[in-house]
């Protein structure tokens, strides 16, 4: 990436940051809106206040009050939802010093919080903003057994205290190919070695759960952070998110989960149309891989008809971006949804897999994901179809906040 281009970014992301990200009264005119709360509405408005959504409606029933700002667009739709991704962690130079994704020391290492590495001042993420992205689920790469915990964050604010809406989101655990040969001699070689270390240390965060249970006032065991992170996964506090391609792979994360009895999110997934009666059965929710990942190595056998395939089964998913081992190891939810979209997954599903859907696998559809009245006001506006390729994003807001205003 040209020096330039990294210097565009980073002066719009000091003018977002500088700016003030509180409240405004303003109305959105479009001539649709996909509110996702229902059908769509032609001719619409809709007004926000105080970071939240006043009214969604047909202009003709929706008066825009005297003196306040209008925005102006062919289409408004939700802020988009990364529903897992490494930004914030990762970041646009792809040197040393903004690359925080994974770290190699150990195999295991649950005690790792995403929201003590995530750089809400990196440029990429005023990238994501420019074309429609308002939240994303971001930690540490997928590429260790355990590599860490993820969060919730806004693509808003100057600190990380500012963006974060869920500190300590799930647990992020990899099967497979990508959980070997991270750190020569720390790291399992075969998947039973995997599973073995990943079972022993569940174990033991079952014993220290079971002393802490059973230790008079006073005298509660030591602290330990790695398995302090695992008894909040077997107390059902923060799931399991199980990087799993393979379907050997999703059938070794629905044996733990039987065996444990913790809340399984799948990610990935790549060959999850080889078991859909299963994950139908487990009703497990699942981040699917990014549609035009590359089909290779543990996602060779990958389908770009995957999302289509889980939505006729009725099983919940979202699209993820989640992590690529080339500049900048970041994708856009936009593209990818839209991708989707043209290999036969229906305009408004797709929509919904970056946006509402994603909400509810996170927990957070109470407050984004939807126009709707009382919801956060976290929207994106464009000048067309959002997934047509020559539609250009104008305008993001997070929590009523203009954050990007884009041109042509």
């Amino acid at each position: 990436m040209s020096t330039r281009i990294v210097h565009r970014f980073a002066a719009l992301a000091l003018a977002v940051f500088a700016a003030d990200v509180g409240a405004a009264q303003l109305a959105v005119r479009a001539k649709k809106a996909w509110t996702l709360a229902g059908a769509p509405i032609d001719d619409a408005v809709v007004l926000v206040e105080d970071g939240k959504i006043r009214a969604v409606g047909k202009a003709a029933a929706t008066p825009i009050p005297a003196g306040w700002q209008v925005l102006d667009a062919a289409v408004v739709t939700p802020g988009l939802i990364d529903a897992r991704t490494t930004a914030g962690l990762t970041g646009i130079l792809n040197t040393r010093h903004d690359q925080e994704q994974l770290d190699a020391s150990a195999a295991l290492q649950p005690e790792l919080r995403a929201i003590d590495a995530y750089d809400a001042r990196e440029p990429l993420l005023e990238h994501l903003r420019s074309l429609g992205t308002t939240t994303v689920h971001a930690g540490h790469a997928p590429l260790a057994l355990i590599s860490g915990q993820t969060l919730v964050a806004k693509l808003r604010g100057a600190t990380v205290d500012q963006a974060v809406l869920v500190p300590a989101a799930m647990v992020s655990c990899t099967l497979g190919d990508a959980s070997t040969g991270v750190a020569p001699g720390k790291t399992p070689g075969t998947r039973s070695k995997a599973v073995a270390l990943l079972r022993q240390e569940l174990v033991k965060a079952r014993e220290l759960r079971d002393k802490r249970a059973a230790a008079e006032a006073g005298k509660a065991p030591d602290r330990d952070l790695r398995l302090e992170a695992l008894v909040d996964v077997l107390d059902g506090k923060l799931p399991l998110l199980v990087c799993a391609q393979r379907a050997k792979d999703i059938d070794l994360a629905l044996r733990l989960r039987e065996e444990f009895g913790f809340k399984l999110v799948l990610e990935g997934a790549a060959e999850a149309y080889l078991r859909i009666a299963e994950l139908k059965a487990a009703n497990v929710p699942i981040l699917l891989h990014a549609t035009m990942s590359r089909p290779g190595g543990e996602l060779e056998n990958l389908s770009m008809a995957t999302a289509s395939e889980l939505r006729k089964a009725g099983i919940a998913f979202a699209l993820e971006t989640g992590h690529e081992g080339y500049v900048p190891k970041v994708r856009v939810p936009l593209f990818e949804a839209a991708i989707a979209c043209k290999q036969g997954l229906a305009f408004e599903d797709a929509l919904r897999a970056i946006t509402l859907d994603a909400a509810r696998i996170l927990g957070l559809d109470a407050r984004i994901g939807s126009l709707e009245v009382g919801k956060d006001a976290d929207l994106a506006l464009w000048d067309g179809d959002p997934f047509e390729y020559a539609t250009h994003c104008v305008a993001t807001l997070v929590d009523g906040a203009v954050l990007f205003r884009g041109s042509k």
